[in-house]
């Protein structure tokens, strides 16, 4: 229904009596909080004001008697696209509000090469104040959804590998049967060619794909190729960024992917950088664009004890450990970019060819290749570091969808791909999670309550573990830290070595096969 969600617009235009003056009064809002946020200078308010409502139909402004106090950029934008709705200027559609919204916000924001050339003036001070910069941009322009992703479940759990990160997923924008229906009689068009490339920026939107008008890119050049830098909308830790080639190629691990990596945490020390692997199964859920993805976040995985150490006579300059984490992560350090580069490289390459059929490890079936890695790098400590995490994606009749994937016992937690940012230790759990886990919690209070079936099993082996220490206090800290549990269940599914004695032993015949001398620490 039209304004549904918006009752603060309507209630202004029934009081004052006056159908424009409720949307007078929230357009001037939304400039004076672009002004708290340094969105734009008073010499603009004018010219950013009239654009605005030329976007809304509104030929003419009556400035509000007094001040209506501050509000929130997402609420206001909320009101005025209910306005356009209500007054038929667009269609109540999921997708025409997320066009409206987003063009409202181009309206305060510079074009690219202002952008840009903001942010290397800073750069040349600082890159923290660079990305300090484009991060506020992002975040008070509305791209970074900060409404929605303020949403998600999000806890931290303890276990024997440190902090685990857990997050229920709740930002993502749910779309009615309509707005459903409406995409699909769109004619089909293949621009922008996906969602991470370059033509995004400034785009406009359409049924099925999102509205860009606010959206901007910093250039990079990183080897000498046009890369391109944002945020992700939906970020999951602080500064969540994306690194996309200005190439629309599909992804590939390989010895200048290495090299991209260093070199940006080179350019900006004060982040990580990490790529996805580029095998289905074991990649993320866009392989179709080369990209990465980084930012400001220390995740558990970062912090993982070294259990092994390892030295590679080819490479003196470059320390190797075995890390204590669920999966199998090597991590290789080096002041020396160049050898660091060299023996990532010969380590996948070995990784590559590897078969272990003692491990379940095979490179192969026929042509088709099995083995890959998740690539992460940082600096620290006055060195540099890379860390390859070692991923197989066969599959077998066993486990259908990876044997090296989440089993049939942990899929009711989560059954999709293990990328690059659950890797390091942050769980990105389904929506549905929200209400089943409430649902588990009732149950193990012994109220009358139905649990979806593939939880049931898992409900009652908790009412079993916990039997009387279960209170309306602490239940749901049980069922929390139980969920956390799965998911490191699911990493260790993921672990192409395992951590058993045989996994430990398996991953030490890797190191030993690719020339290294292992040593316990």
């Amino acid at each position: 229904m039209p304004g549904t969600g918006t009752v603060n617009i309507r209630k202004a235009i029934m009081i004052k009596g006056d159908e424009s003056m409720g949307v007078y009064e929230v357009v001037q809002q939304l400039i004076n909080e672009a002004l708290a946020v340094k969105l734009l200078t008073a010499e603009d308010e004018i010219y950013v004001r009239n654009q605005i409502l030329t976007l809304l139909g509104i030929n003419d402004f009556v400035p509000a008697a007094g001040s209506s106090g501050k509000s929130e950029i997402p609420l206001l934008l909320e009101q005025l696209t209910a306005y356009a709705c209500e007054q038929g200027i667009i269609e109540d559609a999921f997708d025409e509000k997320e066009k409206l919204s987003s063009r409202i916000m181009n309206c305060f924001i510079p074009l690219p090469s202002v952008v840009n050339a903001c942010f290397y003036e800073k750069y040349t001070r600082n890159p923290r104040e660079a990305t300090d910069y484009f991060y506020a941009l992002s975040r008070n322009s509305n791209y970074i959804q900060t409404q929605r992703i303020a949403k998600n479940i999000s806890y931290k759990a303890a276990t024997g590998y440190g902090e685990l990160d857990i997050t229920i997923n709740l930002s993502k924008p749910e779309k009615n049967p309509r707005d459903i229906a409406r995409e699909k009689l769109i004619k089909s068009t293949h621009y922008p060619p996906c969602l991470l490339c370059v033509e995004n920026e400034g785009y406009a939107g359409r049924p099925g794909h999102p509205a860009r008008s606010n959206h901007r890119l910093i250039r990079l050049n990183l080897l000498g190729e046009p890369w391109y830098l944002q945020y992700s909308p939906y970020v999951y830790y602080n500064e969540h960024c994306i690194i996309l080639s200005g190439e629309h190629r599909e992804m590939k691990i390989d010895r200048k992917t290495l090299e991209r990596l260093l070199a940006f945490v080179e350019c900006m020390p004060h982040y990580f950088v990490g790529s996805n692997a580029d095998l289905p199964i074991v990649g993320g859920s866009i392989l179709s664009h080369d990209h990465y993805q980084g930012g400001r976040y220390e995740f558990a995985m970062a912090r993982a004890k070294d259990e092994y150490s390892f030295v590679m006579g080819e490479y003196p300059e470059v320390l190797g450990t075995m890390l204590k984490w669920p999966m199998a992560v090597i991590r290789l350090r080096s002041s020396d970019t160049a050898k660091l580069v060299a023996a990532g490289d010969y380590l996948v390459s070995k990784w590559r060819k590897y078969s272990d059929p003692a491990a379940g490890i095979l490179a192969y079936t026929g042509a088709v290749p099995h083995n890959t890695v998740t690539p992460i790098a940082r600096q620290y400590q006055g060195l540099k570091e890379l860390d390859l995490v070692l991923r197989n994606n066969r599959t077998s009749d066993e486990h259908p969808l990876g044997i090296f994937h989440p089993h049939a016992d942990v899929q009711h937690i989560k059954k999709e791909n293990i990328g690059l940012i659950e890797v390091m230790g942050l769980a990105v759990l389904p929506e549905r999670l929200k209400t089943e886990l409430q649902e588990v919690e009732a149950f193990l209070l012994n109220n009358t309550v139905s649990v979806a079936d593939y939880h049931l099993e898992w409900a009652r082996a908790l009412q079993e573990k916990y039997k009387s220490e279960i209170t309306a206090q602490n239940v749901r800290d049980i069922v929390r830290k139980e969920t956390a549990a799965k998911f490191l269940r699911v990493l260790e599914d993921a672990g192409v070595f395992k951590r058993d004695e045989a996994g430990v032993q398996a991953f030490h015949r890797f190191i030993e096969y690719a020339g290294g001398i292992v040593r316990a620490l």
